[in-house]
């Protein structure tokens, strides 16, 4: 019975450990010599420190679309895993 929750905090897991922003930005701003320059914060550093707004449009898409692709092999790889009992066909 835990197992769609399971999968919906897997899920969000995924999707939030690719916007890691704010401590990277707030403690380091990219860190010495950019070690902590994470994907979002340099999508940020695009955007609104060198104007590139077309760049940051064009990885902010990327982003989404290795979300997106990894959300839908989840749940590919679920349909065993995860039972509804309200589904019962």
């Amino acid at each position: 019975m835990l197992s769609p929750l399971i999968f919906f905090n897997v899920v969000m897991s995924l999707i939030a450990s690719f916007q890691i922003f704010t401590q990277a930005k707030v403690m380091t701003d990219g860190g010495p010599d950019e070690a902590t320059l994470f994907y979002v914060l340099n999508l940020y550093r695009s955007a609104f420190e060198f104007h590139e707004m077309g760049y940051a449009s064009a990885m902010a898409w990327i982003l989404f679309l290795v979300i997106l692709i990894l959300t839908a092999l989840l749940f590919g790889a679920s349909r065993g895993l995860v039972h509804y009992e309200g589904l019962k066909a």
